[in-house]
């Protein structure tokens, strides 16, 4: 096992297996040292992490949603490595949309949740460039989903 698998141990925690898309796409797509991961949903154990910031789901709760999208994107990273983390060399961008009430203005923190995991478990390495985006409604009434690219070797 690498670094990352050493750390999310450390962490108390675990890579889900890659989700299967939902529809007429693939996970990611790799081009180059480039790989593109789609849209991961707000998932957990228990199934579908599902509401509405600003009305029935709190920041904090929001921030582990996004926290459980950061495990599944590492997951399809992983899938795409052939099981292998330690070719995962930067996270470069994130692309969080929270599932929200048109007056909420706090998507940054909610989505923090997926951008402090991602430092806690790589370092330097997983500092990246980042949006945050309201949305009046997501897929499955989910929370969160989040989208990355990163750079593998």
């Amino acid at each position: 096992m690498g670094k990352i698998e050493d750390r999310l141990t450390d962490l108390g925690l675990s890579l889900p297996d890659a989700p299967m898309p939902a529809a007429n796409y693939v996970p990611y797509v790799a081009d180059g040292t480039t790989l593109y991961v789609s849209g991961q949903i707000s998932q957990d154990a228990g199934g579908l992490i599902t509401g509405k910031l600003g009305a029935d789901v709190t920041i904090e709760d929001g921030a582990k949603a996004a926290r459980h999208c950061a495990l599944s994107l590492l997951a399809q990273v992983r899938a795409a490595c052939d099981g292998d983390l330690s070719r995962l060399e930067q996270v470069v961008k994130l692309t969080g949309f929270v599932n929200c009430t048109a007056d909420f203005t706090e998507q940054p923190k909610v989505i923090n949740g997926a951008s402090d995991l991602m430092v806690e478990l790589l370092g330097d390495a997983g500092r990246h460039a980042r949006s945050a985006v309201g949305a009046v409604a997501l897929p499955r009434g989910v929370a969160v989903e989040i989208e990355g690219i990163f750079r593998i070797r």
